[in-house]
């Protein structure tokens, strides 16, 4: 019997800073980057909110996240997080 094994996609990764933790096993990560205008040239900072699954909630606000895609696990949330990359100070 031969075992058909199925590779997995790759998965986005994101690194962003935590701006709220006041959910039961869940955080909200900004991820914040420079885009040029297209028309003006001037850099303009574009902010993106992920809803992300923290199982043992032990992010707080300010910490420097790196989050990973995964299956929906709730209407908002289908992130879930990897590492802790810098505390908060």
């Amino acid at each position: 019997m031969l075992l058909k094994m199925e590779k997995r996609n790759l998965r986005k990764e994101r690194i962003g800073v935590v701006t709220s933790n006041k959910m039961q096993k869940s955080i909200v990560v900004s991820e914040v980057k420079k885009v040029k205008h297209p028309m003006y040239g001037k850099f303009v900072l574009k902010t993106k909110k992920y809803v992300a699954h923290d199982e043992q909630n032990d992010c707080n606000i300010g910490d420097t996240v790196r989050i990973m895609e995964t299956r929906p696990l709730s209407k908002s949330k289908s992130w879930r997080l990897v590492e802790i990359i810098e505390r908060a100070k």
